[in-house]
Order: structure tokens, then C-alpha cells, then sequence
């Protein structure tokens, strides 16, 4: 892709770097912000750096957040006592999009993946036990994608979970296995949240 300016090949390059976009779809974005007036373009840019700036994750579930809390842990009337344990903040947005769940959340920052030297030390698994371990916890939902990682890692937590004096549930299998959680429609993911089961522990 030859360009007459080399502000705009820097602007392509920097839009190219984000994920699922390419070349041609960077340049459409490049010649719209060129199209858009200084107090646009300022206004952007502002938001992107306010976003890195003041960002931060949740003390309390690992959510990005403005504050230490963020906005679902400090909602006194959601249900205090059932936790959803999710793999990423992209599912939180999922599950709170089908209107089913009014519960809190765990963010657990991934799945164990022993292959790329991801193990539990290094999710947020700890705090999580934590937090199952207070009086007013009375139901940990494992929400993770069904796939063959995700299953190890709802294992591997319910056993930590065992001798918790909680009740683990996981959703019901309106997601397909091998499907991830972020992908699947509202109304699926919806009913598999209301339709959870005990999860028992296979030894």
C-alpha cells in the first residue's frame, strides 16, 4: 500500500496493530478521522487517554473499573451471597447482557493452560477462595467455557472449593462444548444462566 504522506502510513500502521483490523479497513478509519473536525479528533484521543490512564481492575472481582470497586461489586442490590466465576471481563459483558444474572462476578483472567505455561498461580484463583470463604457467600457458579481447558479449570477450582461451605453450580449446556462463553447468543447464554445444575466433582 504506497501512500503521498508518511503521517498517514504512521496513522495505517498504528490502526492496523489493533485486532481484526487490516490494512484497507485502517485507511477507511484513517481518512474518516481526517474528515473529522479538531474538537473530534481531540475528543478521541482524550477518551483513549483518560481510558489508559484512569482504568483500573476491581479490588474485588478483577472487572475494569473507574474506581477500586467497580460498578457491580458496589451495587448493594444485586445478590451478595452468589458469585459467577467467569474466564475474562469480555463474558462479564455477555452475561450481563442477557438480563439474567444479578449476582456478582469473579474474573478469573484466563483458563489453565499448561501447554503455554499458563497454570493456576497464575489466575485469580486465590482471591476467589477468599471470597468464598465470607458468611454472606452461599452459591460460586462456575461460568467457564466449555471447552477441554475451560472444563479442567472449573475442576480445578471446585476442588479448591471443596471444603467451602458454598453450593457450586455450573450453567447448563445450552452452550455447545468447545464454544466460547462471549460468543454465544444472549437467549443460550441467558437459559443456561437460569437453568445452572450442581456441579459434582468427578473423581
Amino acid at each position: 500500500m504506497n501512500f503521498s504522506s508518511k503521517l498517514m502510513e504512521q496513522a495505517v500502521e498504528a490502526f492496523s496493530s489493533l485486532p481484526g483490523i487490516g490494512k484497507k479497513s485502517a485507511l477507511r478509519l484513517v481518512l474518516h478521522m481526517v474528515n473529522q473536525s479538531n474538537d473530534d479528533v481531540a475528543s478521541f484521543t482524550g477518551a483513549l487517554t483518560q481510558l489508559k490512564k484512569h482504568l483500573k481492575s476491581c479490588t474485588e472481582c478483577h472487572n475494569l473499573s473507574d474506581e477500586e470497586k467497580c460498578q457491580i461489586c458496589s451495587d448493594s442490590m444485586r445478590n451478595q451471597d452468589t458469585i459467577c466465576v467467569v474466564e475474562s471481563i469480555r463474558d462479564v459483558m455477555a452475561i450481563e447482557n442477557t438480563g439474567q444474572f444479578r449476582g456478582l462476578y469473579h474474573v478469573l483472567g484466563g483458563v489453565i493452560r499448561p501447554i503455554e505455561g499458563i497454570g493456576p498461580e497464575q489466575l485469580n484463583i486465590d482471591s476467589l477462595i477468599a471470597r468464598a470463604k465470607k458468611a454472606d457467600t452461599k452459591e460460586i457458579v462456575m461460568a467457564i467455557s466449555p471447552t477441554i481447558e475451560g472444563e479442567t479449570t472449573t475442576f480445578y477450582v471446585s476442588k479448591q472449593l471443596s471444603s467451602v461451605d458454598v453450593r457450586i453450580s455450573t450453567i447448563a449446556r445450552g452452550v455447545s462444548f468447545g464454544g466460547e462463553l462471549q460468543y454465544a447468543d444472549e437467549l443460550t447464554l441467558g437459559r443456561s444462566i437460569v437453568a445452572r445444575m450442581p456441579y459434582k466433582i468427578k473423581e
